[in-house]
């Protein structure tokens, strides 16, 4: 497995977006993408990360989006990009129909993440999934001291009004990648600011002190 290294410059604002820029994890993301790659956004929201690969990697491009508003979006900056649900229609991809699937800030929104993450595997490639870290301290401590489902920023909604119905730590998704067979070829974790933990500790400071994850994986040898 190869660790991205940390950039020499880190940001001090204490928020996940670049001022004035694209989303941290999605910067994160393009640079595990190859130049003029095949890529599959799923779950693409607004097209952001489509719109960044496509400017700055000239890829072949394409998406697919649950919400109709999104797709609407997506087609307004002229992105090639369609409606439809992960849990279902990534089956009907063909195998190895492109070299990236990505998957950003949405597993944790899937009725069946193991299904979808296996099917990302088997029409890409290399799959690339972000998302938070439902182990970070201070989810724990939220949870020990209020007893209640903690609201973070990577986890802005109340637990009856939220979209996430499949939450999982760094340590989960690191065990089902073992357990569906994918190789971890690139990992990445970032603390509350956006900034990347070093690289060299172990994986429980990771679970503890990451706020969200982004992982690249290939099929396991």
């Amino acid at each position: 497995m190869t660790l991205l290294a940390r950039p020499p410059q880190q940001r001090e604002a204490n928020t996940n977006r670049m001022p004035g820029s694209a989303r941290v994890d999605l910067l994160v993301v393009s640079q595990m993408v190859d130049h003029g790659a095949r890529v599959l956004d799923v779950g693409c929201g607004d097209g952001e990360l489509l719109k960044i690969l496509t400017e700055t990697k000239d890829v072949d491009g394409r998406g697919i989006e649950i919400s109709r508003e999104g797709v609407n979006q997506c087609v307004a900056k002229g992105l090639a990009v369609i409606q439809g649900d992960a849990d279902t229609d990534l089956a009907d991809y063909p195998d190895d129909a492109f070299d990236y699937v990505i998957l950003s800030q949405t597993l944790q929104a899937t009725w069946q993440p193991r299904q979808v993450l296996e099917h990302m595997l088997r029409i890409g490639h290399f799959a690339i999934v972000s998302f938070p870290n439902f182990g970070h301290w201070k989810i724990r401590l939220k949870l020990l001291f209020l007893g209640r489902m903690p609201r973070t920023d990577n986890l802005p909604d109340t637990w009856y009004d939220t979209p996430n119905i499949h939450f999982c730590t760094i340590r989960d998704f690191r065990q089902l990648c073992d357990e569906i067979g994918a190789e971890i070829e690139t990992a990445v974790a970032l603390n509350a600011w956006g900034a990347r933990l070093r690289i060299n500790v172990p994986w429980w400071f990771w679970n503890l002190f990451g706020e969200q994850a982004v992982f690249r994986l290939s099929r396991g040898r």
